[in-house]
Order: structure tokens, then C-alpha cells, then sequence
């Protein structure tokens, strides 16, 4: 499963809720905060549930398994019918893309022989087998590579939508095509951190926190995620992903095609019928599948940034979406999103377009909960409101002027643990901030914690061996131990030096008395609760374990 605590949850705290419920790291992605973890078989489900309901975990999901969205070659098509049905030839007229502007395919990686695609490939990862290797081991990932960014205008093969850009191959499948949610988020920071101002993922993804998140992590670093919408054909009710572009498949008369899903969530639609395109292994096809109507929308994206390096994210799918082909019910629908893309008009408007002019203003953010006069105690879910024209970056979170917590992506929850602290009052202040550096700030909250202390001590006495009484052989020591907070152990002493602890009822220890001399002894039961308040009651017995 994936897993990420809230911001505020310390270190310890969440360790020791994964230790209770068996659960362990075995993999972590700390620039998106996000643990991969292994969970019991037999007990996934109740260990799911038990996080979900956790107040400390901001997500839990499974780290499902996905595969590529590729339907059968369909050879009966003309070939490359797609880049004139996307105004292409008038697009290079402007750009045919930039050497500066890198692509990441996140696929089964790329034929770094293939003559179409040698000689733009830069060194990339590959995160199933953790090493360099990035070779394609099913050969989904090259025909996705050369959608996008095939050469052209070389006299070989194909030609491709961004034919100058350059393509940072990312392996993320296993042998059969299969990638996961966590392979595909890795890949996405790494393609950030590595400087990709698009990538490219070639599967159905419907849904997912930690990949939202990836995606996102994308963004603020200048980069754009684009998935295919999938192809199960039917309709499919997923809400928008702000950070991720979906793209379903038209056919080659401006249709949806038959095998395309769509939904609420699809933002633009391209071709996805017989494809032709690059092959591992130095050849050529035609494919079929939203896996490919992905990477033509990457490729328009890419050339957007080559003509104009100055536009954010954002400002690229805004420009992908108000120069799309509208198809289907006017604006907007389900079927093919904003249109189909059209990269003549989209380069025309990205060439035109004027420097966004400097960004002066700071978000908006409100605490709000709690309010401001609040008596709060145990574990309390801090909520911040903000937003920004161009869009949030971070929230940060004071607690009496210094700062708690960080909190990059929407709901901006903190966990704050008030146990932790002493009784008394607190001032919170929230501060967001956008991508231009601009702050804003929150008014202070003024809270008061009073938590329950117990400082009562728990009752104790030693129900048997009674005081006085004689003692020979082996005997059950028992005592008896209540306390309103609950008793978290008795220990048992023999002449002041510790003889056993007992964590639960009934509180009892069996004592060898010939393990001491004849005589008189003290035994003595000491009980604790939670809080560490401790009692003691004391006997004294005789042994005689003389015949």
C-alpha cells in the first residue's frame, strides 16, 4: 500500500502505529512524503480500514498494479494520418521543438538503438530494476517514445509531433508491460528533479493521492504530467485531476474511438488509431490505444515550452485547451474534454503570447479550525483555507511563532498531537505561499490546551499470600490493581529486587520459595497506570520449606 501521515505527525508516533498494526516500510519517496508499505495478506482490509480511520493518515491506498493502455495494430489505417489531423506541418513552421525542452517517458523504457530515437535519448532510471539499464523489455515504451519525439526530416522512418525535443527515458514496468502507482510516483520525481517540462504516462489512471502528488511535485518545478485516459470503451466516473492532463482517443474522422474511456476526468482528446510509429528493434507500425493520443498531446506540450520557455504549466494546458478542435456537445464534455488537440493554433497562441506579467500578489489562507478561543486537548486536525489566482505552493503552520508543520497539497491539514505539550495557551498562525516566493498570512489563533491528567495513584493489594502467613514450596503470588486511567502493569518484588511484570489482569506471579532462605520475607506489588502514577502494597510471609 501507499501511506502518508499528516504533516505534523511525528516520526515515532506514525512508526509506532505501523508496528502496532504490522505493518512495514519497505520503500519511501521523501520528496512527496509518501511510504511504501507492506501489509499482512490476511489482513489487509482490517489494516487498511484501521489507517483510513486514523486521524495521524492523510492517505491510504493500494499501490495497484496497471497496465499499458495498448489495443491491437490496426494496419489498415493510413500511415501518420494523425500529424496533418493535428495541423503539425503548420506547427514546425513555427517550432519543431527545442534540444533545451526534455520529455519523459514513463514507460517499459526505450530502444536506444532504434535510428529514429538514438540520437535524442539522454540517460535515464530504471525503477523496477533499480540501475540504468533503461532498454525496452516490452516495447510499448518505444512506440510511445517515437510518438512523441521521433527524428524527422531525416530521410529514415517516421516523423514525430516534437522532432527536436529530447527524450529522458524512465522505466517503470516489468516485463509484461505492468507498472504500479508507486513506480509511476517515483518516476515523476525523478523526472522532476531531473529538469522534464513534460512526461508522458501511457496508462489508464483513473485515480490516486500519491501520484497526485507526484504530479504536482511535476508542476511546481515547471513540469507537465499527461496520462492516457485508458481504453475500457465505457464511461468512467473520476473527478478532474488538476495536475495530471488525460487524454482519450479519436479516430481518424474526429470520432471517440470505440475502445476509449472517458469521463469527467478527460481534458483533451488526439488521435489513437493506428499510430504508426517507431518499434523496438529498429522497425516500424501502426498501434492503436490512448496510449498514443498521450504522447501527441505531450509532443504539442513540448513545443508550447519550446516557443515560449517563460509559460508555466498551467499556462500550457490552458493554451492546449482553448485551441483544441471542439467536438462533440459545445465546450466541454465527457467524451473528448475541451477538444481535440490542435498544434498549429496551440503554437500560434503560445508564439503570440505575451510574458505573464509578475506575479505581486500573495494568497489567501484562514485557519480554519479551530477558532479562535477553542479549548482543545488530545489529537487535534488543524485546517487551513487558502488559495492563489496562480495557484498554492505550500502552507506552513506556527505554533507560538515558530514553525510546526509543512503542507503542500490540498485539504492543508496538521496533525498536532496536544498531549505532547503543556496545559496552557497557544497562538497558531498559517502562512501560504505561491510559486513567485509571495506570502500570505493568516490571523492568529488563540487556543487554550487543557488536557486530563491523572495524578491519582492506582489501588493495589496483595490478595494472596496473606500477611503473616507461612510459605512453603510454590505459590501463586496475586495481587489485586484498579485505576480510572487503567492499570498498565504490576510489578512483583521479593526482598526489594524485581521478581516478574505483568501487563494484564490477572496480576499473578508464581514464586519458588526455595529459592530463598527459611525465614521472613517482604513481598511487594507495585502498580502503575498510563501516566505513571504508581502505588505499592507489601506482605510479609515465613518460609519454611524444611521436611
Amino acid at each position: 500500500m501507499l501511506l502518508r501521515f499528516k504533516p505534523g505527525v511525528r516520526r515515532c508516533a506514525g512508526e509506532g502505529l505501523l508496528r502496532s498494526l504490522e505493518v512495514y516500510v519497505v520503500d519511501e519517496m521523501p520528496q512527496i512524503s509518501v511510504l511504501v508499505v507492506s501489509v499482512p495478506e490476511r489482513a489487509a482490509e482490517r489494516v487498511k480500514s484501521a489507517l483510513i480511520r486514523n486521524p495521524m493518515v492523510d492517505f491510504v491506498e493500494d499501490d495497484r498494479l496497471i497496465e499499458p493502455s495498448l489495443t491491437p495494430n490496426d494496419p489498415h489505417y493510413s500511415r501518420q494520418w494523425h500529424l496533418p489531423t493535428i495541423g503539425a506541418p503548420g506547427a514546425w513552421d513555427i517550432s519543431t521543438g527545442s534540444s533545451d525542452v526534455v520529455i519523459a517517458v514513463l514507460d517499459s523504457g526505450v530502444d536506444p538503438s532504434h535510428p529514429d530515437l538514438a540520437g535524442k535519448l539522454l540517460s535515464g532510471w530504471n525503477f523496477y530494476d533499480n540501475n540504468a539499464d533503461t532498454s525496452d523489455v516490452y516495447g510499448h515504451g518505444t512506440k510511445v517514445a517515437g510518438t512523441a519525439a521521433a527524428i524527422a526530416n531525416n530521410g529514415v522512418g517516421v516523423a514525430s509531433v516534437a522532432w527536436s525535443c529530447v527524450i529522458l527515458p524512465i522505466r517503470v514496468t516489468d516485463t509484461n508491460g505492468y507498472t504500479t502507482y508507486s513506480l509511476l510516483s517515483k518516476g515523476l520525481v525523478y523526472a522532476a528533479d531531473r529538469g522534464a517540462r513534460i512526461a508522458v504516462m501511457s496508462f489508464q489512471i483513473f485515480s490516486g493521492s500519491s501520484l497526485s502528488s507526484a504530479a504536482k511535485y511535476l508542476m511546481d518545478r515547471g513540469g507537465l504530467a499527461v496520462a492516457a485516459a485508458g481504453n475500457t470503451g465505457k464511461y468512467e466516473d473520476y473527478a478532474d485531476n488538476p495536475y495530471i492532463v488525460s487524454v482519450s482517443a479519436t479516430a481518424s474522422g474526429d470520432t471517440l474511438a470505440s475502445f476509449s474511456s472517458h469521463g469527467p476526468y478527460v481534458d483533451l482528446s488526439a488521435p489513437g488509431v493506428s499510430i504508426y510509429t517507431t518499434i523496438r528493434g529498429g522497425g516500424y507500425g501502426s498501434v492503436s490505444g490512448t496510449s498514443f493520443s498521450a504522447p501527441i498531446v505531450a509532443g504539442v506540450a513540448a513545443l508550447i515550452f519550446s516557443v515560449n520557455p517563460s509559460l508555466t504549466p498551467a499556462d500550457v494546458e490552458r493554451i492546449l485547451e482553448s485551441t483544441a478542435v471542439d467536438l462533440g456537445d459545445s465546450g466541454y464534455d465527457v467524451y473528448y474534454g475541451w477538444g481535440r488537440v490542435n498544434a498549429y493554433e496551440a503554437l500560434k497562441a503560445a508564439a503570440g503570447a505575451a510574458p505573464p506579467p509578475p506575479d505581486t500578489t500573495p494568497p489567501m489562507v484562514e485557519i480554519t479550525y479551530p477558532r479562535s478561543g477553542d479549548t482543545v486537548s488530545g489529537a487535534v486536525v488543524v485546517s487551513v483555507s487558502a488559495s492563489d489566482d496562480r495557484g498554492v505552493a505550500r502552507v506552513e503552520l506556527f505554533k507560538n511563532g515558530v514553525l510546526f508543520a509543512v503542507d503542500s497539497e490540498e485539504p492543508y491539514e496538521f496533525y498536532w498531537d496536544t498531549t505532547t505539550e503543556p496545559d496552557g495557551a497557544y497562538t497558531l498562525v498559517a502562512r501560504a505561499y505561491d510559486a513567485a516566493g509571495n506570502v500570505g498570512e493568516s490571523n492568529a489563533v488563540s487556543v487554550n490546551v487543557v488536557n486530563f491528567r491523572d495524578v491519582k495513584p492506582p489501588v493495589v493489594s496483595i490478595v494472596k499470600p496473606l500477611d503473616g502467613s507461612t510459605a512453603s514450596r510454590t505459590i501463586d503470588v496475586v495481587a489485586s490493581a484498579w485505576d480510572e486511567s487503567g492499570v498498565s502493569r504490576v510489578e512483583f518484588y521479593v526482598d526489594g529486587r524485581l521478581a516478574a511484570t505483568v501487563s494484564a489482569e490477572p496480576y499473578m506471579y508464581r514464586w519458588n520459595t526455595r529459592s530463598v532462605r527459611d525465614g521472613w520475607h517482604t513481598i511487594t506489588a507495585k502498580a502503575y497506570d498510563k501516566y505513571g502514577n504508581a502505588a505499592e502494597a507489601t506482605v510479609k510471609v515465613y518460609v519454611s520449606n524444611r521436611k
